[in-house]
């Protein structure tokens, strides 16, 4: 927290919070237009660290934790029209976090605190993002799903 600075978290809330919600603004018309007989999908990103209290992460956890606020309150608002939901993945393997994975020591032991003992693929999250936003989940919203590998919610033996 010593290391963080009030432009570092206004930054962090602008890219994270205020664009998801200039992002569905921008949208909701089309999108609902769009939507006739079924509700249309809209998907935002979170982190596992917001509901877990992750050290070195509370200006992104608190982003974040906006953006899940945001998607409640606008499941309920745009709602039959606009389905909106929310991915909360942990560490995935992307350039965002390559200065964690590319270090090879440092990601198995991240890895080893999930059940599944790897880290997330980018692919593990678009799987679950084309759901929410397909007409499979067409009875879907308001929910924050972790792509977690068990991290939000499994102590394995250690």
């Amino acid at each position: 927290m010593a290391k963080l600075d009030p432009a570092r978290i206004e930054s962090d809330f602008r890219i994270n919070a205020l664009g998801a919600f200039l992002a569905v603004q921008a949208a909701a018309p089309a999108l609902k237009a769009g939507a006739g007989e079924a509700s249309a999908g809209v998907v935002l990103f979170s982190t596992v660290a917001v509901a877990q209290g992750f050290s070195h992460h509370a200006s992104v956890a608190m982003a974040k934790g906006a953006v899940e606020g945001l998607a409640l309150s606008l499941a309920a608002e745009l709602a039959p029209a606009i389905r909106v939901n929310v991915v909360a993945p942990s560490l995935t393997r992307t350039p965002l976090a390559e200065a964690i994975t590319r270090n090879a020591t440092l990601a198995s032991g991240i890895a080893s605190m999930h059940a599944l003992q790897r880290l997330g693929e980018p692919e593990d999250v678009a799987a679950l993002a084309a759901f929410l936003v397909g007409p499979e989940a067409g009875y879907v919203t308001g929910q924050v799903i972790g792509v977690d590998g068990g991290r939000s919610s499994l102590r394995t033996k250690g």
